[in-house]
């Protein structure tokens, strides 16, 4: 009776994972790796501890990388240290004030009013640098849908095998 508990909320955390990669307020890889853990410990899969090692550490770096993604990309669309700070202070923001969408506008507009305040003569370097934040956005959003959809290949296959 318990393993069905524990198969039934692995499929709620693989979905709300899944859903999680786009919608940024809930953490989506680390919600499908839940996943990968109460399929173990339902006795339905057989994960040995490298496996759920070699897991955790990609939930981690996909997690870590959808946060420094922003400020990094917008620096390398020839944005200034300042566009890749207003990229993650507003990322920041956004995150906290204006849940889901306001992580995506909050590392577009960051970066832009970061690189503005750098230099304000040259609105077409800010516009880039805010493009490299929205391209990070899309970047992270797939690696994190990615290793998602991967655990959940697992998580399903244990089921069915």
């Amino acid at each position: 009776m318990m393993s069905i508990v524990w198969i039934v909320l692995a499929f709620v955390c693989l979905l709300a994972g899944i859903a999680g990669c786009i919608v940024p307020v809930l953490p989506g890889p680390p919600l499908s790796y839940a996943a990968l853990w109460l399929m173990k410990w339902s006795g339905t899969a057989d994960f040995d501890g490298r496996f759920l090692l070699l897991w955790g550490i990609v939930t981690l770096a996909v997690t870590v990388a959808d946060y420094l993604l922003p400020a990094w990309l917008s620096k390398r669309f020839g944005g200034s240290k300042y566009a890749a700070t207003g990229s993650l202070v507003g990322l920041l923001a956004g995150m906290i004030f204006f849940p889901p969408l306001g992580p995506v506008a909050g590392a577009f507009l960051g970066a832009l009013a970061g690189e503005l305040l750098y230099d304000s003569s040259d609105t077409g370097k800010a516009l880039r640098a805010a493009c490299g934040a929205f391209v990070a956005f899309l970047l992270g959003t797939g690696l994190k849908l990615g290793a998602s959809l991967a655990m959940g290949f697992y998580v399903v296959r244990a089921l069915f095998v």
